[in-house]
């Protein structure tokens, strides 16, 4: 992978500024430390580093058109390249390359803004065509790669990290008061919403095309589950087992072509180890890096999954890297993840997450494997046992359930759907905890006034489908393959990979009926099955396992100094984002001997609002005002 940047001025006789062009791509020079390119064309400019993973010697770019009329930049790999390369050379199309990436120019000059759908893999990038002056820029299906821009008056400016955006002399730094109202009610922001009042993220299996200096977005893929009254047809669970391991073998020997070095990591849950089996499936002679975080001391004994993670890496004789993590230095380990994160927290569990970053790229492993998007396609969470036994069972609603069900019906389109909590309730805690000066305008950013997915999607699907569906949307997309993910490898110029989201795998899990998702409250039991040819069945009947990382009540019994400035009266006063009072009542209710926060379930408001504070002052935010 590498990072993207450019500038498009919407007057032609104004050059592109090449010195803020390096500035924006020096910005992302972790996301590719090999190489660095910036392309000025009158009034367009693109910036590109680059990560060297395929066609070491040859893959720098930009990529060019025959005529130079088209130019590209791209941040990803196109798995299924060589199927594309194949069919675009029986057209006659002369490659110049090896790399995955050159193929798209070739499929645009072909298809135009339609062979989006061919293409299978990760990516984020952006098109010039000097010919028909547009500007072209998409983002792959599940949003695994970043695309943020803003759309100034004068100008387009777009980049793969927000930091880069944000070097644009005319970018401002205002806080998006919905974007600070999503991280307190869902798992992460929903694209196209971000921090900053102008830079919007471009939407997971979206494309935007910027012609006679407007911009227009469109969808051209979404997650669509079939209605409650498709017929499954009479197939056997087998058919379904053996699809679903052949796809997946498939998905995963796509993910392992490199010219460098691919590990995974190993978690010690059934996610990761399949993948680390699978990979040993598929080569039984290279040796694979895989890393895991481990917690040895007493005190971290209950937290610590080394037992499992080694029972894996014996089965499939991987090198294992154990990340022994230790909880000192956190201020500057924090303020770094942040950095990297471009967001607050709601946990602190993203260190961990560089921490294993850092330690592949120690062993010189550029390309690591991982197990996300399982629990959001196969139901691994608690809530996907639960949502049969609510199903028609809702009973007797009083004015309380009442009102929550209009913000049900405005979120989700369905009053019954019930996500993390009771949103309406839950409302007042934010109007408490925000500052006088944003309850002026709450009504302008209460995120619970506008959908939050599109209704269509779960509209008579069947609850497990419509669970899933968010989870996709708004925890998958948003946090585990973004901030916890994409940002967190490539802080240390590694980069993800994910089998489970491949778009031919989950074009066929959409056809497995969800009675084979969750059977007899067993969740994910088709993939256990699958399971069972690669993975010891200790690790597949052990019980789900939830890491819960160190909180605010751990952080406010240090008593360390820089935890007590962030959260600070005066602070709090200043900056005019919270009211203080009330983060006052937080801290003497956290600070209490006994007192337990039990996440999921609830919420840390306090680590939210002090990795805020930390966030003002690592992207230099003004007050609130």
């Amino acid at each position: 992978m590498c990072g993207i940047s450019g500038i498009y001025n919407f007057d032609r006789d104004h050059v592109a500024d090449e010195r803020v062009i390096i500035r924006m791509t020096d910005k992302i020079q972790h996301r590719g430390p090999d190489d660095s390119a910036c392309h000025i064309d009158g009034h367009v400019g693109l910036g590109f580093v680059r990560l060297s993973i395929i066609d070491l010697s040859h893959g720098m770019q930009p990529f060019f058109s025959p005529d130079k009329s088209i130019v590209l930049t791209c941040n990803g790999e196109i798995f299924n390249y060589r199927e594309l390369r194949q069919k675009m050379e029986s057209k006659g199309y002369t490659f110049k390359t090896n790399c995955d990436i050159e193929v798209i120019v070739y499929l645009y000059m072909e298809y135009g803004t339609e062979f989006l759908n061919m293409i299978n893999g990760q990516f984020a990038f952006c098109l010039y065509d000097k010919r028909n002056e547009v500007l072209f820029m998409a983002r792959d299906h599940f949003g695994i790669c970043p695309l943020f821009y803003a759309k100034l008056n004068h100008a387009l400016v777009y980049g793969s990290e927000i930091k880069s955006v944000l070097e644009h002399p005319d970018v401002t730094r205002r806080i998006d008061h919905k974007g600070l109202d999503q991280i307190f009610t869902f798992p992460a922001n929903i694209a196209p919403i971000t921090f900053f009042d102008d830079v919007k993220s471009l939407e997971p299996g979206h494309y935007a095309v910027l012609k006679n200096n407007k911009l227009e977005v469109k969808e051209y893929w979404n997650l669509d589950y079939p209605t409650k009254d498709y017929d499954y047809g009479e197939k056997s669970e087998e058919y379904y087992i053996e699809n679903l391991n052949d796809l997946l073998l498939k998905s995963v020997n796509y993910r392992l072509n490199a010219d460098v070095p691919v590990g995974f990591y190993l978690s010690g849950g059934l996610d990761s180890s399949m993948i680390g089996g699978m990979m040993r499936h598929l080569d039984k002679t290279k040796e694979f890096n895989s890393f895991s975080i481990c917690f040895p001391n007493t005190e971290n004994k209950d937290i610590n999954e080394q037992r499992f993670q080694r029972l894996l890496s014996e089965k499939v004789n991987s090198k294992h890297n154990e990340v022994p993590f230790k909880w000192d230095d956190f201020e500057s380990k924090l303020r770094n993840v942040i950095y990297y994160s471009e967001s607050p927290l709601k946990e602190t569990y993203n260190i961990c997450s560089i921490a294993l970053s850092e330690r592949a790229k120690s062993e010189k492993i550029k390309v690591v494997l991982s197990g996300e998007g399982a629990d959001e396609l196969f139901g691994g969470y608690a809530g996907y046992k639960f949502d049969g036994r609510r199903e028609g069972n809702i009973g007797y609603k009083d004015l309380e359930h009442l009102r929550e069900d209009e913000v049900r019906k405005k979120l989700w389109g369905n009053p019954d759907f019930i996500y993390e909590k009771n949103e309406n309730e839950f409302r007042e805690t934010k109007q408490a905890l925000y500052s006088p000066l944003l309850n002026k305008s709450y009504k302008d950013f209460d995120c619970l006034n506008e959908s939050a997915i599109d209704h269509s999607r779960i509209k008579d699907r069947h609850h497990f489908h419509q669970r899933s569906y968010v989870d996709f949307k708004l925890r998958l997309g948003g946090h585990l393959i973004a901030d916890h993910g994409d940002r967190m490898t490539l802080a240390n110029n590694v980069e993800g990979r994910y089998p489970f989201l491949d778009v031919d795998l989950i074009n066929f899990a959409k056809t497995i009926p969800p009675s084979l998702m969750v059977k007899d409250m067993q969740e994910k039991y088709i993939l256990k099955k699958v399971a069972q040819k690669y993975v010891p069945s200790e690790i597949i009947n052990r019980e789900k396992f939830g890491f819960v990382a160190p909180g605010s009540p751990h952080l406010l019994k240090t008593n360390s100094e820089w935890v007590n400035e962030l959260l600070s009266y005066d602070r709090i006063k200043r900056q005019g984002y919270f009211n203080p009072d009330t983060v006052e009542r937080l801290k003497k209710m956290y600070s209490r001997d006994g007192f337990i926060l039990n996440p999921p379930y609830d919420l840390d408001l306090l680590i939210i609002v002090l990795t805020f504070n930390m966030f003002i002052d690592v992207f230099d935010v003004p007050n609130a005002s």
